[in-house]
């Protein structure tokens, strides 16, 4: 993989990668930070792949104005909590306090997205155990552990040890939502795949699950516009 940059004002950025398995040059804007990546076939070269990309700078500028912009998380920013945008206020005690349109933390301001940022994990690590005991309850099996990170490419996954990981940050999205993840990834308890079979067990445990999978598509990427930390 090579970095480049298209000309123009500001200038792309962009990551050139060299695929064997590709028939055909492509480029693919990720909805989840932007990054630019340039898809190149066996046999083509850097400069034919860099002009194909150039040919297309007016799509891939119009691309990435719909991406969304950082939102550092500050006093009097409203953020999606569950589902419902919430405004942070100055809060009382040590504790952070969910109320009536809005979250209310306690502390300095320089301290804000950091105690934002534990309690929405808290809470996520709560929902997620919930959600994943009973999933995994209703298919008699069991899973060893749950992790949270903060994962840009996948919203959870299992691994071959039956190890849960999820993103926190579904906290922040629709209660079915995370409901639907959390089913999702139980149910590789059964099917360590995405054959039919998987998403037979997965309509078993979530049957409504074509809404959140759709949400996450299309609304996904905007939870990864709230910045926490450096």
């Amino acid at each position: 993989m090579s970095q480049h940059f298209l000309p123009g004002d500001p200038p792309v950025a962009l990551t050139l990668r060299h695929s064997p398995r590709a028939r055909r040059v492509s480029l693919r804007v990720s909805g989840l930070d932007g990054r630019v990546t340039l898809s190149v076939p066996r046999g083509m070269s850097e400069a034919e792949a860099l002009e194909f990309a150039r040919s297309k700078a007016g799509w891939l500028r119009a691309q990435l104005a719909r991406q969304p912009g950082c939102e550092p998380v500050r006093p009097g920013l409203e953020l999606p909590f569950e589902g419902r945008m919430l405004r942070i206020a100055p809060g009382a005690g040590r504790a952070v306090r969910l109320g009536e349109g809005a979250l209310h933390v306690p502390g300095p301001e320089a301290r804000v997205a950091a105690r934002l940022e534990g309690w929405l994990k808290a809470r996520a690590r709560d929902r997620l155990a919930q959600a994943s005991d009973h999933y995994a309850a209703r298919l008699g099996r069991r899973y060893s552990r749950i992790t949270l990170r903060d994962t840009r490419s996948r919203w959870g996954s299992c691994s071959s040890k039956a190890a849960l990981s999820y993103s926190w940050r579904l906290i922040m999205a629709p209660p079915e939502v995370l409901d639907y993840v959390a089913a999702h990834e139980v149910a590789h308890l059964v099917e360590m795949n995405h054959s039919p079979a998987f998403w037979a067990v997965v309509a078993q445990l979530f049957p409504a699950h074509d809404g959140p999978r759709q949400w996450l598509r299309q609304e996904g990427a905007g939870l990864h516009r709230y910045v926490f930390g450096d």
